[in-house]
């Protein structure tokens, strides 16, 4: 079967893969497909749908109790995929070490059977995992701060799921996320700070920088958005991740600022609902309060960007020397060790509205250049041919 697909050519000339994306985080696997079928290549999701968001998929993996029953009925269909389904591939990525609501003996199994069935299997990483974590809650962390830690010291989010930290780095989890990076053809990243701790343990040639893709093309630019003349502030949020994206802390910060200027902007809160929902919520917005303890605008703030958006995100000058840009640099800086500073960047967007549109634009003109879905996919086609 794959050698009947290596006789045929993408737009680009080249030999057309046959690839499947396996688990899914906040669309981008989905989003991702998009860019990789327009360069020709044949693409198939299995995923989740990314759990409440209920994000597209070819095949799905969801798990249908949240109980013991509900993990072997997935395993069961998930061992019938095996065979066919999931077989069969030039191109394997799988979401992190922890691709499907499994347990890691299963997991393991599962990543066994895409090892012999398939041509190439690589890990898209996506989000933490046992290495990352180990990381950045050592000694020595490779990055000034992170959701784990801010300058050496544990944070918030650390101080409050210490559990969690134990549980990742638990041996059964910890010996399979060595197992996936080891036998793995390659990593390749989402943001920045994941792309700085892959390469504290991975040679250089193993790792390569992909990007958070959106579909560009099919965001329409709205700018700035509010029709009452007070700025908007919108917090996207999920339920159970406030304090480690810090949006606890971002939705303190804009209280105040409401507080302060009840005449010139109000406060726009949506917490778990589904993709295509948040999105026509996002339209009205004007300023999005995105996370604190990054380096990197991730999905929400990019959608964004491509909005036209004005976003409070990871903005630092480390992430935009990484990528090579050095003139557009539009994001609010979620600075995460001083809500006094962010209180006056961000109030400072809210008092001068007239900036907001400059800013929305030279956004989506950044999203479009580093984040288009077909630029980050060549970026996945040319690190995984290098592979092949």
């Amino acid at each position: 079967m794959m050698q009947d697909e290596h006789n045929i050519t993408n737009t680009d000339g080249d030999t057309r893969l046959k690839i499947l994306l396996l688990g899914d985080a906040s669309n981008y696997h989905r989003c991702l497909a998009i860019g990789l079928q327009r360069l020709g290549h044949e693409v198939t999701v299995a995923s989740d749908g990314s759990r409440w968001m209920n994000t597209g998929r070819d095949i799905d993996l969801s798990r249908p109790l949240p109980s013991k029953a509900g993990g072997l009925m997935l395993w069961l269909k998930i061992k019938r995929l095996l065979g066919n389904k999931l077989a069969g591939y030039d191109i394997v990525s799988v979401n992190g070490t922890c691709f499907a609501s499994l347990r890691p003996a299963r997991l393991s199994a599962m990543f066994d059977s895409l090892l012999r069935n398939n041509r190439r299997v690589f890990i898209s990483a996506l989000g933490t995992d046992s290495r990352y974590v180990a990381a950045c809650t050592g000694d020595n962390p490779p990055l000034r701060y992170d959701e784990w830690q801010v300058n050496g010291f544990p944070s918030p989010h650390a101080t409050a799921n210490r559990d969690e930290i134990e549980q990742w780095l638990a041996p059964e989890l910890s010996a399979l996320c060595n197992k996936v990076y080891a036998q793995s053809a390659g990593t390749v990243t989402a943001l920045y700070e994941y792309d700085e701790v892959c390469r504290t343990f991975l040679p250089a040639d193993r790792v390569a920088y992909g990007g958070i893709p959106i579909d560009t093309k099919s965001i329409e630019y709205f700018g700035p958005g509010s029709t009452d003349g007070k700025v908007r502030l919108f917090l996207g949020r999920h339920a159970d991740r406030t304090i480690e994206k810090g949006t606890d802390r971002l939705l303190e910060i804009s209280k105040r600022i409401v507080a302060a200027h009840p005449d010139a902007c109000t406060l726009d809160i949506v917490e778990n609902v589904p993709y295509a929902e948040y999105l026509d919520r996002l339209h009205s917005a004007d300023i999005v309060l995105d996370q604190l303890y990054s380096y990197t605008p991730a999905t929400n703030a990019l959608l964004a960007m491509t909005m036209g958006k004005t976003v409070v995100s990871g903005g630092e000058p480390e992430y935009y020397d990484f990528i090579n840009e050095h003139e557009n640099r539009p994001i609010i800086n979620a600075v995460p060790d001083d809500d006094d500073a962010l209180f006056r960047a961000i109030e400072d967007a809210v008092i001068h509205p007239s900036a907001l549109a400059e800013r929305g634009a030279k956004s989506r003109e950044f999203a479009i250049k580093h984040n288009d879905t077909e630029v980050v996919a060549r970026r996945f086609i040319d690190f995984w041919r290098s592979k092949l």
